[in-house]
């Protein structure tokens, strides 16, 4: 029996503990809320992000420890890991809360991406805008997800104290590219060094939010995505589920976005349309498990659902749908749940989102 330590128990957590019945493992979440959605399948220890207290509670519990978000202090995983094997490491966790840390990664790997510049006062922010033009995107370095953190500059007067504006706190300048779509890629990597990536995913974004994932084998970029992970994974060391985004340009150049050290939304999928899914092969890589084969089963899709239910009968009667319900309470922009689709053939498949997409009333606040 494996005993797994989490922290967070949001709905990756609970995802990753279902993938894990399979296995027979235990699952101990460290979260600060009353009732995570997670703690349905293990026990709950309820406590701060910092407390070493519940630290060591939670490492008694586990013989490996992960977490399932990136927004805790990546100390925790380095103290983690005096006592337990933690992965992904700490590393990996404090380049991806840093944007700045994250986009000089992609340099120092030759991987290109869009035109960034470090902002640090509201004078280097004139100058980079003088350099880089505009539009452009300001970003907080740290912290911000899902269009939160951030400021899209189109003229002059968008640029005028736009440092204050975003709590004059260090931030990054990233210039607008036109680009075709947004893919990303999901990839795992064993603590043998052993790496799978899944097929490339075409995402659809509303209001800065993930709305609906759809897997693409035989892309022509696919071997292109899969180079630039790996440089990734191998120079943090890595060890589980990582995504990658990134940004189509002129149908042949993908300029890097960002990462997640974690298992991620547009993978969400792979539970029932790919072989292995990406929580399934997450818990094979950090407990030392052969991974698992990253073939997609059939055409599919994922479709998030973002403040509101739908009408859950309505949804199932469609063919080839199938429902998660994370068990969070409803609000504007909060991810509650989502919808898989399944489909015979790609015509089929966009038939059904499209009777999916009808159904659906999220509210993305």
């Amino acid at each position: 029996m494996m005993h797994i330590g989490i922290v967070g128990g949001g709905q990756l957590g609970r995802m990753m503990a279902e993938a894990g019945a399979g296995f027979d493992a235990r699952f101990t979440f460290l979260d600060p809320s009353d009732s995570p959605c997670a703690a349905l399948h293990g026990r709950h220890i309820q406590a701060d992000w910092n407390d070493n207290a519940a630290h060591e509670r939670l490492v008694v519990d586990s013989d490996v420890v992960t977490f399932e978000f990136e927004n805790i202090a990546a100390e925790v995983v380095t103290r983690l890991a005096e006592d337990r094997p933690a992965f992904p490491p700490a590393k990996a966790l404090a380049t991806a809360q840093d944007r700045w840390a994250e986009k000089s990664l992609f340099r120092s790997l030759d991987i290109p991406l869009p035109p960034v510049a470090k902002i640090d006062n509201q004078t280097d922010l004139d100058a980079a805008v003088a350099e880089i033009g505009l539009p452009a995107v300001i970003k907080t370095r740290t912290l911000g997800y899902d269009g939160k953190g951030q400021k899209l500059l189109r003229e002059p007067d968008d640029v005028t104290d736009a440092f204050a504006e975003l709590g004059a706190v260090p931030l990054v300048l990233e210039g607008f590219v036109d680009f075709d779509h947004e893919v990303s890629v999901i990839a795992v990597r064993g603590n043998d060094g052993e790496t799978r990536v899944w097929p490339l995913v075409r995402n659809e974004h509303r209001q800065g939010m993930l709305h609906c994932s759809i897997p693409e084998p035989g892309h022509a970029l696919q071997p292109l995505a899969e180079d630039y992970a790996n440089r990734v994974l191998a120079e943090l060391d890595y060890v589980g589920v990582m995504a990658f985004e990134f940004f189509v340009q002129d149908s042949e150049t993908l300029l890097a976005n960002e990462i997640a050290p974690r298992v991620h939304n547009s993978g969400h999928w792979t539970i029932e349309g790919a072989v292995t899914s990406q929580f399934e092969n997450h818990l094979r890589a950090i407990t030392g498990l052969p991974l698992g084969c990253v073939e997609r089963l059939a055409p599919c899709a994922m479709l998030n659902v973002i403040g509101a239910l739908p009408e859950r009968d309505a949804v199932l009667k469609v063919p080839g749908t199938r429902w998660h319900d994370y068990g969070k309470a409803p609000r504007p922009g909060r991810k509650i749940g989502h919808i898989t689709v399944l489909a015979a053939n790609e015509a089929q498949l966009g038939e059904r989102i499209a009777t999916v997409e009808r159904l659906l009333v999220n509210d993305l606040g």
